[in-house]
């Protein structure tokens, strides 16, 4: 039986396989159809280049939007290497490699979530591929993917090993908003410590992330001191350097508001809802995690991120692909509505671009460019509800 059963898994995996392989091959030929820009990594390459000529990071101005440097000065360290390469080879390298990351990401997603079986791997990630922050993703040359399975390394593996922590501090070394997870395991290991529990290994993957982060983050320092001293200094204040507030693109609860108020300066109504958010948030991530629900508390501490960020541009909710995935081991109906959410494009479907639209939207129209932080909220509330009934029953 068991000669039998084997050659169909192994069918089963190659069919699933093929799959994969053949929606990869369709999703290479539609961005090619659609003349995809790749202008982010057309800057990240401008960024190395700057860093091997001596140059002043945070005067850069690049493509034709004039975009300017807006990561740590250690991630322009990181891209130097780009400058190697021309850039049609550059944007092959950069679509395969995504492409490969995609599927580290959904594999680390399904280990984390109990379900590391290489077939349901390859089924996710040639439907996953469509949806919209994975396409933008990709369409830009995008970091999310290689920032994602760095944060979904440390955290799948076991908090004792050496390494611990040094996947989160350095995606945070490249872009900041990772960092929430070390203050998610910080907070997880110190309620632990104060109920009696030990809290040591959530409190040394939280140092392990700290360290790694400022090392990294000296590293670029003494590289390069005048960009790093701009950096810190000043351009990390200014998060209007990154892009209108207001863009329909941003899906955090700062452009959010700013669109619902037809203001580019939500002001107060925003600080306090990211506070809220914030608190609520980690809350939620840190009951889940000290109930044993990893996968859960990891997929909180990422939605919390993107909602409280100050900008959270709809690529960066790669995020969705492990919520989904967390979810469809819960039930079908609430995996199928936010698969839904996010391969709709919805919020391309409103008035966007020259002339700051989005600050004259009607009501239907900002409902539609708010459906990504909706569903993130959306996501925490019915998780908030699961761990309260949990406790109640216990």
């Amino acid at each position: 039986m068991t000669v039998i059963a084997l050659p169909r898994v192994r069918r089963h995996a190659s069919v699933a396989l093929g799959t994969c392989l053949l929606s990869f091959a369709a999703f290479w030929c539609a961005q090619r159809a659609a003349h995809v820009s790749m202008i982010d990594l057309t800057v990240y390459r401008a960024e190395g280049a700057t860093v091997r000529a001596g140059g002043d990071l945070y005067a850069l101005r690049t493509t034709e939007a004039h975009l300017p440097t807006t990561y740590p000065p250690f991630a322009a360290l990181l891209f130097t290497p780009l400058t190697l390469l021309d850039p049609a080879a550059l944007r092959t390298l950069a679509t395969a490699g995504n492409l490969a990351l995609l599927v580290a990401f959904v594999s680390l997603s399904l280990r984390l979530a109990g379900h590391a079986r290489a077939k349901s791997a390859w089924w996710a990630s040639a439907a996953a591929v469509w949806c919209e922050p994975v396409w933008t993703t990709l369409r830009y040359g995008q970091v999310n993917l290689l920032l994602g399975v760095l944060v979904l390394w440390d955290l799948s593996g076991r908090p004792v090993r050496r390494w611990a922590g040094a996947g989160i501090g350095i995606a945070a070394a490249v872009k900041l908003t990772p960092m929430l997870f070390a203050v998610f395991l910080l907070a997880a290991g110190l309620v632990e410590h104060a109920r009696g529990g030990r809290g040591g290994s959530r409190l040394r993957h939280a140092r392990g992330a700290a360290v790694a982060f400022t090392g990294a983050t000296l590293l670029a320092a003494a590289v390069l001191p005048y960009d790093s001293w701009r950096f810190w200094s000043r351009m990390v204040f200014e998060a209007g350097r990154v892009g209108l507030v207001e863009d329909t693109a941003n899906q955090s609860l700062r452009g959010v508001l700013a669109r619902l108020l037809h203001s580019a300066h939500p002001g107060l109504w925003w600080v306090a809802a990211a506070a809220v958010a914030g608190v609520l948030g980690i809350t939620v991530a840190v009951a889940a995690e000290l109930r044993g629900l990893r996968a859960w508390a990891v997929a909180a501490c990422a939605v919390t991120a993107l909602l409280v960020s100050p900008v959270s541009w709809s690529h960066h909710w790669v995020w969705c692909v492990p919520v989904t995935l967390l979810l469809a081991t819960r039930g079908r109906t609430s995996a199928v509505a936010t698969a839904l959410v996010f391969c709709s494009y919805a919020l391309w479907w409103v008035p966007h671009g020259p002339g700051r639209l989005e600050l004259h939207q009607n009501g239907v129209q900002s409902a539609l460019s708010a459906l990504y932080a909706a569903a993130g909220c959306v996501f925490l509330a019915v998780l908030a509800v699961r761990l309260s009934r949990t406790s109640r029953n216990a």
